[in-house]
């Protein structure tokens, strides 16, 4: 009964935009190709991978819920599912990830190099595509946010195996990694559609506060989820000694035997005590309190688009916000 639940606001946001959707695909399709064989194998493999493509779906969503009539919202959500995908290639070299979406990842698969080559191609690509669209505007928003997700990952990778990151630092890293871009293509919707510097705004606090909802019930995922669901090893935070939301609670209101325990294996990135880090994580309430603060965000994110105009698109994204923190993969 559960997993229809899941997939039941899903369906509904995915028939809102269908035909949008299949016209980015066209344009992804398309954008994708290059002479160099490689680049097309790897490009293909990822996209078809599919995933939630939430961040297309924003730039989507936005746009037609402020009634824009032209077609640059599908090319933007192109754009911003080619940044995502190339920080993916990126990030799974990075973490030595061996599977994601259910599968084995580009690395895994066809190499370091061949990934971090790839997701540059993705990246470029992007940039030709927004100089394409002839808006300064637009150009700006993206590469900010393309620089901030760069300087989250390198946030991170300072938090890595640091067993007194703090709540401050670790959303810190979230909101430049995560929410960066998904704040990025809500504005860009409202941006495209001509709406108001104010509902522009709005827009941006939306995509923030639902990245950072999205994030937050990922780490829950990560110690409370089913591998084949959510398509990815649990306990991958752990052995790459990933400080989380969750760990980071248990370091604070855990005995101090458990607090020496998790600060071993964020130190050692060691998931052979997966089993006690759990049972300690659950017992101690930090699953409950890492969801309550994604639940948090997603109010945020319901709150910010509260003017918008009523339609099918704006009831989406509020369903977004529900499926975020109400979601098992």
């Amino acid at each position: 009964m559960a997993s229809n639940h899941h997939h039941a606001p899903k369906n509904t946001i995915a028939e809102t935009i269908a035909t949008d959707m299949t016209l980015v695909d066209m344009v992804i399709r398309e954008k994708l190709h290059s002479e160099v064989s490689l680049v097309n194998q790897i490009a293909e493999y990822i996209i078809s991978a599919g995933g939630k493509r939430i961040r297309p779906a924003l730039v989507l969503l936005v746009a037609n819920a402020y009634r824009y009539q032209g077609t640059h919202h599908h090319q933007l959500a192109a754009v911003v599912e080619f940044i995502h995908t190339a920080t993916l290639l990126h990030d799974d070299v990075v973490d030595e990830s061996s599977m994601r979406r259910g599968r084995q990842t580009a690395n895994a698969l066809f190499g370091n190099a061949a990934s971090v080559l790839v997701g540059d191609f993705l990246y470029s690509r992007a940039f030709q595509m927004m100089v394409n669209l002839n808006s300064m505007r637009v150009m700006q928003i993206l590469a900010d946010a393309t620089n901030v997700i760069a300087e989250g990952e390198v946030l991170q990778l300072l938090n890595m195996h640091d067993p007194d990151v703090t709540q401050e630092r670790y959303l810190e890293v979230i909101r430049c990694k995560t929410a960066k871009l998904f704040e990025a293509a809500a504005e860009l919707g409202a941006l495209v559609a001509g709406a108001s510097e104010e509902q522009i705004a709005c827009a941006a606090e939306y995509g923030r506060s639902l990245g950072t909802a999205f994030q937050l019930i990922d780490d829950v995922l990560d110690y409370s989820g089913n591998a084949t669901q959510i398509g990815k090893n649990v306990g991958d935070d752990l052995r790459e000694g990933k400080p989380t939301l969750p760990l980071i609670y248990l370091m604070e209101h855990g005995t101090p035997a458990q607090c020496e325990l998790v600060k071993n294996c964020i130190e050692q990135g060691d998931e052979k005590h997966f089993d006690e880090i759990l049972a300690a994580i659950t017992s101690c309430g930090a699953l409950e309190y890492t969801r309550q603060q994604a639940l948090n965000a997603s109010e945020r994110a319901q709150a910010a688009i509260a003017t918008m105009p009523d339609s099918p698109y704006k009831e989406s994204l509020l369903q977004l916000c529900a499926f975020a923190v109400d979601r098992n993969h």
